[in-house]
């Protein structure tokens, strides 16, 4: 039989790998979080948490974590759902994992800049008609971004050190 501890673990680490995979696909699609992702892994972190015993340390983690990128979104760096979804997979994610999940975090958002740069070049002024699937769709709004330099979608950098951490941890 799983330990109860364990077992809640279990359950909220694959929660919050969902609530990662809402948040990521929502901001490739929309470039906006709703805030009920962040709400349910904060929820997701309290549990894991208080289950484990380290609350307060944990939470103390999250609000750094979450000081920190609202401190970027005033510098206009980063978007105000992005700073609230990284305090809440701040919590959401094993304490010992936190400067991790922050640099790989920062790993995967350099990545994916990037690649949005090296992209540049080879999207075409006029994108054509618009395409009936809904990956066509996605990736033509997606050339119209970065043909216009538009917004990255960082909760997909988010979601990938949140789910390394969340593995590794």
């Amino acid at each position: 039989m799983i330990p109860p501890v364990e077992f809640i673990g279990n359950v909220t680490a694959t929660a919050a790998f969902v609530l990662l995979a809402v948040a990521a696909i929502h901001d490739v699609g929309f470039r906006t979080l709703p805030d009920s992702v962040s709400v349910a892994l904060v929820g997701c972190g309290v549990a894991t948490h208080l289950s484990g015993g380290d609350l307060g340390r944990a939470a103390l983690a999250a609000l750094a974590v979450f000081a920190l990128a609202v401190t970027a979104c005033w510098a206009g760096a980063l978007g105000g759902g992005d700073a609230k979804l990284l305090g809440s997979t701040a919590l959401a994610v094993p304490l010992a994992s936190v400067p991790a999940f922050v640099l790989d975090t920062a790993l995967a958002g350099g990545v994916l800049a990037l690649g949005f740069l090296s992209l540049r070049p080879f999207v075409p002024a006029a994108l054509g008609s618009r395409p009936a699937s809904l990956l066509g769709r996605v990736l033509r709004v997606e050339a119209w971004r970065i043909r216009r330099r538009g917004p990255l979608p960082y909760a997909v950098a988010i979601a990938a050190g949140g789910a390394v951490s969340l593995l590794n941890g």
